[in-house]
């Protein structure tokens, strides 16, 4: 699904050079639930951004579902972004003045989806959130775990292979930070592969493998379960 060789970062300006990402690599089976953690300024931050296609890299290769990124335009890479991803960021990012229902609809319109595929869309994202009921209701309504709910909901609409969550329980208390996490394992379960940062150690020993970033280079790869697509794998060669 994922993959990243020999992968640099390399912030410069007149003055200085700053290596955000060197020597960087990873691989990201589809299926799998991955999350990333490490201290503030490790790069954590800039691996997300160039795996979301959100900023470039300097040098070295990345490979996003078989399509290799490198010197793609700013429109290739946008369509490649809407075909493939999904984003969940901390703040939420809903548009208080809209319902439930338009925010999940907004991204959806970018992409050209006629009314009624738009509204099944919503409805079966909002649907798997547990907030069917709630459409017509706005983002000061709800809890912060509802809300991020919604955001799941919006990312999901899309039908993303890859969804990119970037400390999507930071501004949860515990247990709503937990409905979250089950919701994404349950999201997960279904076949959409997570990549996920976060800075909470309970969080991260739940997924399948947690990845420590520090200082630009991954220091640690652990597999904590066999991933659905090893599961899936396995059970092809049993066959054959």
């Amino acid at each position: 699904m994922l993959r990243m060789n020999n992968l640099s970062k390399v912030y410069r300006t007149h003055m200085i050079e700053t290596h955000a990402l060197r020597g960087f690599e990873i691989q990201v089976n589809q299926g799998e639930f991955v999350t990333v953690t490490g201290p503030s300024g490790s790069g954590k931050t800039s691996f997300l951004n160039i795996a979301g296609l959100l900023e470039e890299f300097t040098s070295g290769e990345y490979i996003l579902d078989g399509v290799n990124v490198a010197g793609m335009d700013d429109n290739a890479r946008s369509r490649l972004r809407n075909e493939k991803l999904g984003f969940i960021f901390q703040g939420f990012n809903l548009i208080p003045d809209l319902s439930l229902f338009d925010n999940v609809d907004v991204p959806l319109r970018y992409r050209g989806y006629n009314a009624a595929e738009r509204r099944k869309r919503i409805e079966d994202a909002l649907a798997k959130v547990g907030l069917a009921s709630r459409m017509k209701h706005y983002p000061a309504e709800l809890s912060g775990g509802q809300q991020q709910r919604v955001a799941i909901a919006r990312a999901l609409a899309g039908s993303p292979k890859l969804l990119l969550a970037d400390e999507p329980t930071g501004n949860l208390d515990t247990q709503m930070a937990r409905g979250v996490m089950e919701l994404l394992e349950e999201i997960n379960a279904q076949g959409t592969t997570i990549l996920m940062v976060t800075h909470d150690p309970e969080l991260a020993v739940r997924a399948q493998r947690n990845v420590h970033i520090i200082d630009g280079q991954v220091s640690d790869l652990v597999r904590k379960a066999p991933t659905l697509f090893d599961a899936k794998a396995g059970a092809a060669n049993h066959v054959a």
